[in-house]
């Protein structure tokens, strides 16, 4: 390839060589030609953050990319099937334990916003570096825990690495597919369920006398995978940078009340954490939204307030049952002669495949039809789980996997071909907000309302029987976000005679089932909002995918 300059000073040359004017004109018209060409090529290849070619997908980057989601989910199951060990080994209650499954995942929230504002200025790999670091360090606090706070440490690192792959792996492939992002999006998140199955597995293969220690141990390998992998690979710079869309354009997608839902659950849930009150929280929440809307001088857009209000009951159907299900179906695949993680890996290799195959899929329907669907099915799932006993729970389960399979990855296309300019922020963001609302809520309000229900149980059981095990056993008032219950106290519980601790076991499984049955009303929601938002899109012409000009920049 021939040097710009080069080609300047041929050109100089060559009209002051020629003696015609005319051949002198025609060659100068040539040569600039061949410059600006020269020089548009050049500009459009190497306009990236690492020094590789927009436009040519680096599929090696791409399948660092899925491997990176499979050490997030490695550390979600694996904390998944150890969770009883924990509240045996540590006397933990289900609301204790409910509280660790959720900070597996609110913190993911934080660091994939905070890592959204930043990541095209500090860069992909940068930020990767940090997700490493936070995803090894994780894995050694756990398997060194000496109680509830270490366990509680550990698995928030694993989230603040877990949210920090997110910010980097949905915009990167978004950037690689602008014409194909939803398909692509879901054959990234293939890897979700890809490391639920796999680590899953791993974790079976070993069985319940194996201690949890080796099983979290397991999260170290695809980590170290994809640490060596991203080493070597080199990132472009995201599609809003490409199309020459400012930062603060960015930021105007979001807006003030955009602002104002994300931020509210942060903060909300650091004020659980911390123990400042309500009005802190609310005072807090108020000054970062309007000042943020003050500073970016909108309120945000419509739809994508809307879109951030559907991924609450969205991200509470999938992945704050998915935190629970191992624990939920436990008794009843004892009963089959399997232990009750094998839910979760059957519905997950039902995911995998599914996802690996959006693309035949996905050309059939709309997105956001895909979606009305899979709400129905997953709301179907889900009521038919709650009441199957036997063989039937798998038949349930296979139902609430077609379901929830495409929920969360064709939410994040929505937002991404809808909100381009939005950047890594709107992606992110949503996913955020995705992920809080299941820690927050998902996980934490399945773990009250096992807990709640089981008090309700052996309430009712106490005076239709004429016994005592509430006044007896649950002795220790305990508080969550969700209101107040008795909590079963386990010494007392351990030197029980059979007879009641058979008695409070089925009563507790009786709560379980219902507790997942009451879930069931967050699918039901969600069909109803992609209806509305199917007509909302009619309306304007039908669906419609928003792709930025990479070229503006240039030009």
């Amino acid at each position: 390839m021939f040097d710009s300059k080069w080609i300047k000073y041929s050109q100089h040359l060559l009209i002051k060589r020629c003696v015609q004017k005319d051949k002198a004109i025609i060659l100068a018209a040539i040569t600039t030609k061949l410059l600006n060409y020269y020089n548009g090529i050049m500009t459009e290849e190497t306009k990236t953050t690492g020094d590789v070619p927009v436009g040519k997908p680096d599929m090696l980057l791409f399948y660092a990319c899925v491997i990176s989601l499979v050490a997030t989910s490695f550390g979600f199951v694996l904390r998944a099937f150890v969770l009883n060990d924990w509240g045996a080994e540590f006397q933990l209650t289900q609301t204790q334990l409910g509280e660790i499954s959720g900070v597996g995942l609110w913190p993911f929230a934080i660091s994939i916003v905070l890592f959204s504002l930043i990541v095209d200025k500090v860069g992909y790999k940068t930020s990767m570096v940090f997700a490493f670091l936070f995803h090894v360090a994780s894995a050694v606090v756990t398997i060194f825990a000496t109680g509830y706070w270490m366990l509680y440490v550990g698995t928030f690192m694993m989230a603040l690495g877990n949210g920090i792959v997110e910010a980097v792996v949905n915009p990167v492939v978004a950037t690689m597919f602008p014409k194909q992002k939803t398909k692509w999006l879901a054959i990234l998140h293939a890897g979700w369920p890809g490391g639920l199955v796999l680590g899953g597995l791993l974790a079976l293969a070993w069985g319940p006398e194996t201690s949890w220690k080796l099983k979290i141990a397991l999260i170290l390998i695809p980590t170290l995978l994809y640490g060596i992998m991203m080493a070597t690979r080199r990132f472009a710079a995201n599609e809003r940078v490409q199309a020459g869309v400012s930062y603060l354009e960015m930021l105007k997608e979001l807006g003030g009340v955009g602002a104002l839902l994300i931020t509210a659950l942060i903060v909300f849930q650091l004020g659980q954490v911390f123990g400042w009150g309500t009005w802190v929280s609310v005072a807090v929440t108020l000054v970062i939204a309007l000042g943020f809307g003050l500073y970016v001088k909108s309120w945000g857009r419509p739809l994508f307030i809307v879109l951030l209000l559907v991924m609450v009951p969205l991200a509470i159907t999938e992945l704050g049952t998915d935190s629970w299900i191992s624990s939920l179906m436990e008794t009843e695949m004892e009963k089959l002669g399997l232990q009750g993680g094998w839910v979760l890996v059957y519905t997950s290799a039902i995911m995998l495949v599914l996802r690996l195959f959006a693309g035949s899929i996905i050309h059939r329907m709309s997105p956001l039809g895909l979606l009305a669907v899979s709400s129905f099915i997953a709301a179907i799932g889900l009521y038919y789980l709650s009441y199957s006993v036997g063989v039937t729970i798998l038949i349930a389960a296979t139902i609430y996997a077609f379901g929830k399979s495409y929920l969360w990855p064709l939410m994040l296309g929505v937002v991404s071909e809808q909100f381009p300019k939005g950047g890594a922020l709107t992606l992110n963001v949503i996913a955020g907000l995705g992920m809080i609302s299941a820690g927050v809520i998902g996980a934490g309000v399945l773990g009250f309302l096992q807990d709640k229900r089981a008090d309700g149980n052996i309430a009712k059981y106490d005076a239709e029987n004429n016994t005592s095990l509430y006044n007896t056993y649950l002795t220790e008032e305990k508080t969550s976000l969700f209101g107040e219950y008795q909590a079963l106290d386990f010494e007392k519980f351990q030197r029980a005679p059979q007879e009641d601790k058979e008695t409070i076991s089925a009563l507790q499984e009786d709560a379980k089932k219902v507790a997942l049955r009451d879930i069931v009303v967050f699918p039901v929601i969600m069909l109803v909002s992609y209806l509305l938002l199917m007509l909302y899109f009619r309306r304007r012409g039908g669906y419609k995918v928003k792709v930025l000009d990479t070229g503006a920049s240039t030009a």
